[in-house]
């Protein structure tokens, strides 16, 4: 399931840490950085007889990764999946879910991302379903889940570029069926497109979700440990939310099946 490191990554490294104006970390450190966090990734995978050298080698390799993105202020899909990868091999479930779903939000497009999600899913503990009414849209309108902003853009613009050609070959040489129907169904294509750009910008700015990474975590009916519990078991690493409000301390938070809680704030990340 685990995806070498590649060459490429590096590469994305600099070429972003080069457009990013004001970064504390030089392209020099960026690189030696990521070499000691790749050589401390492989060692891991090599010490198959002592668990603890690995978990503590696996540890390495996401500090890190991690101080290239906070320092660096480097935001790689490449780099949150070889981030993920190390927390998941570690056997931290939550960390690795948060990761991946950063990766996610960055490409969607990639099959490893998504691959190495849907295998960290299946080992979390909870196993929250997604709402019916939920799942019955996601299944209807995947293009809007499936496909990262960046594609529904390109296709957006190929469905452009057909319409106008077509609208144009019309009022130069008249209609005929076949090409009303190419023009038409660009049209639509574009439309459908352009509205879930819009929506999944929206989105981004209005919602914010997140991922349980505390080994396990009470959840309360309100704010403070005085309420008593939303839940008869307490939720675990991997768990994923949308974040409905946040207090001083506290996280208001929703699950796929519409259930809701308050948790600690130090229980959980923000994607």
């Amino acid at each position: 399931m685990i995806a070498r490191l590649s060459l490429v990554c590096l590469v994305c490294l600099l070429f972003t840490a080069g457009l990013a104006a004001g970064d504390t970390l030089s392209k020099e450190q960026i690189n030696t950085l990521f070499n000691q966090a790749n050589d401390a990734f492989r060692q891991a995978n090599s010490t198959v007889d002592d668990t603890d050298k690995s978990n503590s080698l696996y540890e390495k390799a996401a500090l890190g990764y991690e101080r290239i993105i906070r320092e660096g202020r480097i935001e790689n899909p490449k780099l949150y999946y070889n981030l993920a990868n190390a927390y998941l091999l570690k056997g931290d479930v939550g960390r690795a879910i948060l990761n991946y779903r950063c990766a996610e939000k960055l490409d969607k497009s990639d099959s490893d991302i998504r691959k190495n999600l849907a295998f960290a899913r299946s080992r979390r503990v909870d196993k929250v379903e997604i709402k019916t009414e939920k799942q019955i849209l996601k299944t209807l309108v995947f293009w809007h889940y499936d496909f990262s902003m960046r594609a529904k853009f390109a296709i957006a613009c190929v469905c452009f570029a057909v319409f106008c050609m077509g609208l144009t070959v019309m009022i130069c040489f008249g209609r005929n069926a076949p090409l009303m129907a190419v023009t038409v169904v660009s049209a639509g294509l574009l439309v459908c497109l352009i509205g879930s750009l819009a929506v999944e910008e929206y989105s981004q700015a209005a919602n914010l979700s997140g991922v349980i990474v505390s080994p396990e975590v009470v959840a309360y009916q309100g704010d403070g440990q005085n309420y008593p519990p939303s839940f008869k078991a307490p939720l675990h690493a991997g768990t994923e939310f949308e974040l409905v409000e946040h207090r001083p301390g506290w996280f208001h938070i929703k699950l796929a099946d519409g259930s809701d809680g308050w948790i600690p704030q130090s229980a959980a990340e923000i994607i």
